[in-house]
């Protein structure tokens, strides 16, 4: 079998307000130091929305209030959750063809937009993938193509270095913490989605990762020197959510 390692990139490090081209050159030449070293390994990126992700949606909602006033309106709130949620879709698959396009002849396969639709096999070392639809985050891809693909772990790179037992913008004194149990990590994120809600795992792919046994470790990834830790299976910074 593979050797597939899954690492849902968030947008944050990709694009925190425009593409971080610094940060994407180091990353993908780490990861094609980590496959030249690794002839059995694979890997399968997921792409987050980040900066325009949210740069779309604020603009939406800006506009929103005002649709009233010419008679344009959705139906139900459910609706125009799904407008703002379609715009953070379209945000990853953005970040994810620019990541495709910087990987060059490592991932020559188009970038995946149905984790259940995914090919059973690819052309290349890298499968990158994106948003899928409204409800779903990257991080329920992610979990989706590990269930697919039959691996164990999702590496969660964001700008959180550690998962904390409290929210830190609302409680000073809270804690990071090497290791969480998935029951524990849901009772903090809750079990509900919302477009653009800022979570260390989301809601709906923490309870599919849960249900499947799947380890996630979420880190930071602008630290790509953490990242190939991470890969070598050595020691890291980050929280290892787990059963």
């Amino acid at each position: 079998m593979k050797n597939i390692k899954i690492i849902s990139v968030g947008g944050s490090i990709i694009s925190p307000k425009e593409p971080d081209t610094e940060f994407l050159a180091k990353f993908v030449k780490m990861l094609a130091d980590w496959l030249e070293k690794n002839d059995d390994g694979s890997l399968i990126l997921i792409a987050g929305g980040g900066g325009p992700a949210r740069a779309y949606q604020k603009a939406y909602h800006t506009i929103e209030p005002q649709m009233a006033d010419a008679n344009i309106h959705f139906a139900t709130k459910e609706e125009s959750n799904e407008a703002a949620d379609w715009i953070g879709v379209m945000a990853t698959r953005l970040n994810a063809e620019l990541l495709r396009a910087c990987l060059g002849t490592l991932a020559p396969t188009p970038v995946v937009t149905n984790p259940t639709e995914a090919p059973d096999d690819w052309q290349g070392r890298v499968l990158v993938a994106a948003g899928w639809k409204p409800g779903f985050s990257s991080d329920n891809d992610a979990v989706l193509l590990a269930e697919k693909y039959g691996a164990d772990t999702v590496i969660n790179l964001s700008n959180i270095e550690k998962v904390c037992d409290a929210d830190p913008n609302k409680n000073p004194d809270a804690k990071p913490l090497d290791r969480i149990s998935w029951r524990d990590f849901r009772k903090m994120v809750g079990d509900t989605w919302e477009p653009g809600k800022n979570t260390p795992f989301d809601p709906i792919a923490s309870r599919r990762a849960e249900e499947l046994n799947l380890t996630v470790i979420c880190a930071g990834g602008r630290s790509i020197e953490n990242t190939r830790k991470i890969l070598d299976g050595t020691d890291f910074v980050g929280t290892t959510i787990s059963s």
